[in-house]
């Protein structure tokens, strides 16, 4: 409905255009909305006082979406401009979280994963150790575990929890092999 109004009013501020001569001062009374003859030219932009940057402006309203994302990324990495998140809380919780994260920085991370490692066992351990590993892991057979075990340094596990690495380092060493954790 309202395309319909619009366009049939274009076509009548249109006739009366063709229709009646007008005098530059007087405002349109065809269409309500109609602009002012005297704006109705697109102004040209205004120019910038460098013609370097008017030439800058031109190229980069000529590219595309693609392009000019293209330009941005090019220019933060040319420029070394690193991304910066907006604070989102209140700007008091703000200061005081940079304190509590330089206070955590300064303390060492305690280690949480580990990989277990066989460096060495005791020549009359060896049977049982071979044991072991085919034990851990079972889709080894017994020639499979004793051929891992005599290439040693070997990783028995990797990325364990710190209770289950212990665990396997007491028991290892207990049969009389040198377990490090890694």
């Amino acid at each position: 409905m309202a395309t319909r109004c619009s366009s049939a009013l274009r076509a009548i501020s249109r006739t009366c255009r063709a229709t009646r001569p007008r005098p530059l001062a007087s405002s349109s009374r065809c269409l309500a909305t109609a602009a002012p003859e005297a704006s109705s030219a697109a102004a040209p932009p205004p120019l910038p006082s460098d013609p370097k940057l008017g030439k800058i402006v031109d190229d980069i309203s000529g590219l595309t979406l693609l392009q000019a994302a293209d330009l941005v990324t090019l220019l933060k990495s040319r420029l070394n401009i690193q991304e910066i998140a907006m604070p989102t809380a209140a700007p008091a919780a703000a200061a005081a979280a940079p304190a509590e994260a330089a206070a955590e920085e300064e303390k060492p991370k305690e280690k949480t994963i580990f990989t277990v490692k066989l460096e060495s066992f005791d020549t009359a351990a060896k049977p049982k150790i071979i044991r072991e590993v085919k034990a851990m892991v079972p889709n080894l057979t017994l020639i499979e575990a004793k051929k891992f075990v005599e290439s040693l340094p070997q990783v028995l596990k990797a990325n364990l929890p710190k209770e289950d690495a212990e665990k396997m380092k007491k028991t290892f060493t207990d049969l009389g092999a040198v377990v490090v954790l890694e």
